[in-house]
C-alpha cells in the first residue's frame, strides 16, 4: 500500500534526477555555509556540479517523450539501432553526416543520415528513444538546447488543423566536411 497517489509517483519518477541534483545543491551549499577554507570550496564546487547535472537532467527530461509508437530504440557502444515492425536499422555515430526532424503522416521521426546517403527513419515516441539524448550529446559540436528547442510542440497547419503528409524539419546537427589535402 502506497500512500501517493500514481499520478503523483509518476511525477516525482518523471523529476528523480532534477530533485537529486537540487539536494544535492542544497547539500552543498549547506557544507559552504558551514565556513572554513576546505568547506567552502568544496561546498561550492559541489553546488557548482549539482547546478551542471540539473540542467542536463531537465533537458535530458524535456527530451523524453511518451512511448505510443511501435519498436524499440537501442544504443550501445556508440551505435544507433531501430527495430520496428516495418522498418529497421543501425547508424554507427562516426558516421552519422546529419541529424533532422521531420514529420511523417502526423508522426515525428528523427532522420539520421549516414555519410554514405543511407537514412535511418526512428520515431520521436518509440520505446527507448530517451536513450537519443546522451547519443546526440556526444556529437562533435551538438547544442543540447537547439537538440531540445526541435522537440518542442510543432506549429498546426492550417486554421488549427494537424499538417498533413511530411514536413521535414530543418538541419539540427551536420558533421562538418573533412578538408582534404592534395
Amino acid at each position: 500500500m502506497t500512500v501517493l497517489r500514481p499520478e503523483a509517483l509518476a511525477t516525482l519518477h518523471r523529476w528523480r534526477e532534477v530533485i537529486a541534483a537540487a539536494v544535492v545543491a542544497v547539500l552543498g551549499l549547506w557544507l559552504a555555509s558551514q565556513g572554513g577554507l576546505l568547506l567552502i570550496p568544496l561546498g561550492l564546487a559541489l553546488a557548482a556540479l549539482a547546478a551542471f547535472y540539473g540542467l542536463l537532467a531537465l533537458r535530458r527530461m524535456r527530451f523524453a517523450q511518451s512511448t505510443t509508437a511501435p519498436g524499440l530504440v537501442e544504443v550501445d557502444e556508440g551505435q544507433i539501432g531501430y527495430m520496428g515492425p516495418s522498418f529497421g536499422g543501425f547508424v554507427a555515430l562516426p558516421d552519422l553526416a546529419e541529424l533532422r526532424l521531420l514529420t511523417l503522416h502526423g508522426q515525428r521521426m528523427w532522420r539520421l543520415k549516414q555519410q554514405d546517403g543511407q537514412v535511418l527513419l526512428i520515431p520521436v515516441a518509440a520505446a527507448g528513444a530517451e536513450r537519443l539524448f546522451d547519443a546526440f550529446a556526444t556529437l562533435p559540436g551538438m547544442d543540447t538546447q537547439a537538440l531540445v528547442a526541435a522537440l518542442s510542440p510543432a506549429a498546426p497547419g492550417i486554421a488549427g488543423l494537424p499538417a498533413q503528409g511530411s514536413v521535414v524539419g530543418p538541419v539540427i546537427w551536420h558533421r562538418a566536411a573533412k578538408v582534404a589535402l592534395t
